[in-house]
C-alpha cells in the first residue's frame, strides 16, 4: 500500500513543480499578485487602519507609507494579539505564536502564526522543498518508509492559556497533516517532549530499534548528537548499517558546508541526498532546486512579498530598499518581508547574495547582527563557513562547531586579528598547518580580508583555540539555549562569546 501512497504523492509532486516554474517564469507578476492579496486581507485590522490600507494602491505607495520594523516595533501589537485581541496585524485571533530568540539575542520573540501562514508558507514550503526534490530526484521514496524529525516544544501562554508558544518545528510537528504524519518517527508525543535531553535519549531508543527510516530533517549540531547516541547503542559503525534504506536530507538553520564531511561518512552512500532548505519562524523562504549547485531558489508564490536592504544601508536610520527584479547578483542584502503572518515590511535579520536572477537564486550570506567587521574586512558567516570547508578538505579535518570574534588593538604598536573556537569532530594531525589554512581560505574568499592582512601591516594571521568535545554543548545549554531550534552564533563584532568558550573550556579541564 505505502508503494502506492509513493507513487500518488509523486503525482501530486509534479503539480507543484509546475506551480515553481510558473513563479520562475513570471516572478514580479506573481509578486504583485500576492502583495494585493495581502493588502486587501488586512485592510480592516488595527494596522491595515493605522497605515490606510484600504486607501492603498500601489507597492511604491506601500514603501512610502509604511516604515520598516524590528521586532521591538511591532512588540505591543504582538502582545495584544497573544492576549486574545483580535484583528491586530492580520484578520481574527491568532492562537499560535513561534518563539524565538534567534542566534545572538538573549531576549525571545514571539512571530504570530494564523492559519492561513501556517498553511500556505510554512506547509507549502515543505510541499514545495520536497517537489523540488523528487524533481532531481525521482527514485525517492520517502512516502514508503519513515520519516525522522526531531522538533522542539510548546507550551501555553501564561497570561492567556488558549495562545499556544513554541519552536516553529513543534508547531508545524503538530499541525502537520496526516499523510506526512503517519510516515513520521517519533510519535507525536514523543517528538515534543519538552525536556531536550530526555527527548534525545528517547528517541535515539525509538530509532535504534528500527530500520525503515529513509530520511531526516532538522539543524546538523542537534542530528549529530542524537546519532552518536544511535551508534552508541547499536554499536555500529555508521548509519546505512542502521537504517539501509536512507535517502535524503533536508536541512537548514546553519551553513552546512562545516559539517559536510561529518555526514558523509555517517552515510556513506554517492545517492544519498542533500537538500538545503531555509525555514524561518517568520516564514519558508527558500529551498535548493538544482542539487549540484550550492544555491536556493527564493519562493515567491507563498504569501511573502520581498524587498531588499543593501549593505550600504544597513547603518542608516531609514535604510532605503530594492524590489526583486532590482537585486544585483554577488551583492549583500537583508531580506525584508511582508507576509500573511502580520509582518508588514520587516527585517528577520537575515543576510543574503543573490547567483542568479530569472529563476532568483540565493545563497545566505548572514546575519545583520552577526559579522567581524572590527576593522574594515566585511567577513560574514558565508566566507568562514567557506574557509573552514575548504580547510577540513585540505586537512581531512571536520568541525562539530565554531565561533569567532575580532582581538582588538591594545595599544598603537599592536595589531588586531580574528580568534577562533573550534570543536572539532576530527581534528587535524597538524592545528598550526591548519591554522594557516584557514586563513589563507579565508583571504582567497574575501578580498577586504586579504588586504587587511596584506604584510600583517592591519591584522595578524588569525588564531585557533581547538576546545574538547562538549564544549559548544555546555555552554549553549548554560546559556539557556539547548534545544533543537537553538543555534551557535558564528561570527559576533565582540568578544563575549569567544572569552565565555575559552572560559568554559578551561573549567572543565
Amino acid at each position: 500500500m505505502k508503494g502506492w501512497v509513493n507513487t500518488g504523492i509523486k503525482q501530486y509532486l509534479r503539480w507543484r513543480m509546475r506551480r515553481i516554474e510558473h513563479f520562475m517564469r513570471d516572478p514580479e507578476l506573481v509578486q504583485q499578485h500576492g502583495f494585493r492579496r495581502l493588502i486587501e486581507s488586512a485592510r480592516y485590522t488595527a494596522f491595515g487602519r493605522r497605515y490606510d490600507f484600504a486607501h492603498l494602491r500601489t507597492i511604491e505607495e506601500f514603501r512610502a507609507r509604511v516604515p520598516l520594523h524590528e521586532y521591538d516595533a511591532l512588540k505591543e501589537d504582538i502582545g495584544r494579539m497573544m492576549r486574545g485581541e483580535r484583528d491586530v496585524l492580520w484578520p481574527g485571533e491568532v492562537r499560535w505564536f513561534s518563539k524565538s530568540s534567534g542566534t545572538t539575542s538573549e531576549r525571545s520573540k514571539f512571530i504570530p502564526v494564523p492559519r492561513v501562514n501556517l498553511i500556505q508558507s510554512h506547509l507549502a514550503g515543505i510541499w514545495d522543498s520536497l517537489a523540488l526534490l523528487y524533481h532531481n530526484c525521482p527514485h525517492l521514496e520517502l512516502f514508503r518508509y519513515r520519516n525522522l524529525y526531531m522538533p522542539g516544544s510548546f507550551s501555553a501562554f501564561p497570561e492567556y492559556p488558549k495562545t499556544r508558544v513554541g519552536d516553529v518545528s513543534a508547531i508545524l510537528a503538530y499541525h502537520a497533516p496526516f499523510v506526512g504524519r503517519i510516515f513520521q518517527v517519533p510519535d507525536v508525543q514523543t517528538a515534543l517532549m519538552p525536556d531536550f535531553e530526555q527527548k534525545i535519549e528517547r528517541i535515539a531508543t525509538v530509532i535504534s530499534q528500527r530500520s525503515d527510516i529513509v530520511s531526516f530533517n532538522g539543524v546538523p549540531t542537534w542530528l549529530l548528537v542524537l546519532f552518536r547516541r544511535v551508534l552508541d547503542k547499536t554499536g555500529k559503525s555508521h548509519l546505512l548499517e542502521v537504517w539501509p534504506n536512507l535517502q535524503a536530507y533536508m536541512h537548514g538553520g546553519v551553513g552546512f558546508e562545516p559539517y559536510r564531511r561529518t555526514f558523509q561518512e555517517l552515510i556513506p552512500s554517492e545517492r544519498f541526498a542533500y537538500q538545503e532548505i531555509y525555514n524561518a519562524s517568520e516564514g519558508y523562504f527558500g529551498a535548493q532546486h538544482d542539487l549540484k549547485r550550492n544555491d536556493m531558489l527564493l519562493l515567491l508564490d507563498n504569501s511573502i512579498f520581498y524587498e531588499f536592504i543593501p549593505l550600504s544601508e544597513w547603518e542608516k536610520e531609514q535604510p532605503k530598499t530594492v524590489l526583486l527584479q532590482e537585486v544585483e547578483i554577488g551583492k549583500d542584502y537583508a531580506i525584508v518581508i511582508t507576509s500573511n503572518n502580520g509582518l508588514w515590511r520587516y527585517i528577520p535579520g537575515d543576510t543574503v547574495v543573490f547567483t542568479s536572477k530569472y529563476p532568483f537564486c540565493f545563497q545566505i550570506s548572514g546575519r545583520t547582527r552577526q559579522y567581524i567587521n572590527a576593522f574594515g574586512e566585511e567577513v560574514m558567516v558565508g566566507d568562514t563557513d567557506k574557509a573552514l570547508a575548504e580547510a577540513c578538505r585540505q586537512t581531512g579535518a571536520q568541525v562539530a562547531e565554531y565561533t569567532a570574534a575580532p582581538v582588538f588593538f591594545t595599544d598603537e604598536h599592536s595589531r588586531g586579528g580574528h580568534e577562533w573556537v573550534i570543536e572539532f569532530e576530527k581534528a587535524p594531525t597538524d592545528l598550526m598547518y591548519f591554522n594557516q589554512l584557514l586563513d589563507e581560505s579565508l583571504q582567497r574568499i574575501n578580498s577586504d580580508y586579504e588586504a587587511k592582512r596584506f604584510r600583517n601591516l592591519a591584522l595578524e594571521r588569525l588564531r585557533l583555540h581547538a576546545v574538547p568535545r562538549g564544549t559548544f554543548l555546555r555552554w549553549m545549554k548554560a546559556r539557556g539555549k539547548f534545544g533543537s531550534q537553538n543555534k551557535v552564533p558564528r561570527l559576533a563584532n565582540h568578544r563575549q562569546y569567544v572569552e565565555e568558550l575559552l572560559r568554559c573550556a578551561a573549567s572543565a579541564e
